[in-house]
């Protein structure tokens, strides 16, 4: 039997740990998918996947199998790399996956030059505060900011995120604004309920490190919802410097704490650990990572 196309199909269901997902994936329907993997067993004469109503789960023969396979579908894949890298070029579907506000800012503006350049390529964004399952989903690339720690995933730092803390004119007239980072214990915060650090803000100040445990009564899962609180009046927020550089300008949003910086966290490139990485996914990181190194806002080192 031809190997190739359910070796490919026996990874994505691997990895993705459902028949329905690679079918939705492929285009196709579950039982196409089923299908291919018991043709497969058959020609192994072998087992790779215990079937439950929950779950699909590595027999030892099928776990041996897929290292197999990955490296071989590895070699194939640089192999072919190899040959047609001199006259290929960056084509097919692009899936990517980026934080709200950051891919509204950031990558929505950015994508009509990188379109141009390669006119082979097309784009789904798919734009959530929520970390994808880049398998399950099946996106090849995510832009993710804070450390990523997944040891499943590559990471290419591309960029950095200032952050700012910020407060709008009303609530400062009402309040009072804090001249110290451990004044906000006296205040309203609002917390993003997806920072990594919870309810403890971290800052870098004239004397070193500085934690400080804040409260508030109003709290949201998405960047876009804590925006919309500091424009409400609701409190005090920290938050990337991209998410309001127009109402900072204009004075809608004032800066806080000027002497003592939130710390700053960094921006990468995310794809599933291969070796061999598409064109069309290499061709993004490489021309996001050259956009930000021109942005002070988003450079490691602003010119």
């Amino acid at each position: 039997m031809d190997l190739l196309g359910p070796m490919q199909t026996f990874v994505r269901v691997v990895e993705a740990g459902s028949f329905t997902a690679v079918a939705a994936q492929m285009s196709t329907t579950q039982p196409t998918i089923s299908r291919q993997i018991a043709a497969l067993e058959e020609h192994l004469g072998a087992r790779l996947l215990t079937r439950t109503t929950r779950a699909l789960t590595l027999t030892d023969d099928g776990r041996a199998y897929y290292e197999h396979v990955l490296r071989v579908l590895e070699a194939v894949g640089e192999a072919e790399s190899a040959v047609g890298r001199r006259r290929s070029k960056p084509s097919g579907l692009l899936r990517m996956a980026t934080p709200v506000v950051f891919g509204r800012l950031h990558i929505v503006p950015r994508l009509p030059a990188f379109l141009t350049r390669h006119p082979e390529v097309s784009i789904e964004l798919s734009m959530s505060d929520t970390f994808a399952d880049l398998a399950e989903q099946g996106i090849d690339l995510a832009i993710r900011v804070g450390n990523i720690t997944d040891p499943g995933l590559i990471a290419k730092r591309i960029g950095v995120v200032r952050r700012v803390t910020v407060a709008s004119p009303a609530y400062i007239k009402s309040h009072g604004a804090p001249r110290t980072p451990h004044d906000l214990t006296g205040h309203e915060c609002i917390f993003y309920t997806r920072l990594a650090t919870g309810n403890c803000w971290e800052f870098e100040g004239p004397d070193g490190p500085l934690t400080v445990e804040i409260k508030g009564r109003f709290r949201a899962d998405t960047s876009d919802a804590v925006r919309e609180g500091v424009l409400a009046g609701l409190g005090i927020a920290v938050i990337p410097a991209f998410a309001f550089s127009d109402e900072i300008a204009s004075g809608k949003v004032q800066v806080l704490l000027a002497d003592h910086e939130p710390k700053r966290l960094p921006m990468s490139a995310v794809y599933a650990s291969r070796r061999f990485v598409p064109l069309k996914v290499r061709a993004m990181i490489d021309y996001l990572a050259r956009e930000f190194e021109r942005d002070p806002r988003l450079a490691a080192d602003p010119v």
